[in-house]
């Protein structure tokens, strides 16, 4: 079993950074594709960023060149440092983990998911 645990959300203003942080435990990840997904008030959850093992990344169109996704397998850590954010990007963001290839977005791809953290951005 496989647990993966976010930190890092919170309260920011347009324009400032957040660095979201998700821990796993349970076992080593370091084969697994790793992601961070969205969902805001009223809408469907979303795909943001993704990470293979091996450092490949895949990004959605909304936070390519925002948003950095990054993965310390040493540390069975994944990361989501965001900048520039708006209004927009108000949700709860959830962290994911499957086995894939090629790396992609798709929620039912991935097999382990986190609780969540809420991010809130005030403009």
């Amino acid at each position: 079993q496989v647990q993966l645990v976010e930190s890092g959300g919170g309260l920011v203003q347009a324009g400032g950074s957040l660095r979201l942080s998700c821990a796993a435990s349970g076992r080593t990840l370091s084969s697994y594709a790793m992601a961070w997904f969205r969902q805001a008030p009223g809408k469907e959850r979303e795909f943001v960023a993704a990470i293979y093992w091996s450092g490949g990344t895949y990004y959605s169109d909304s936070v390519k060149g925002r948003f950095t996704i990054s993965r310390d397998n040493a540390k069975n850590t994944v990361y989501l440092q965001m900048n520039s954010l708006n209004s927009e990007d108000t949700a709860v963001y959830y962290c994911a983990a499957g086995l894939m290839f090629p790396l992609t977005g798709v929620e039912s791809r991935y097999d382990y998911w986190g609780q969540g953290t809420q991010v809130t951005v005030s403009s």
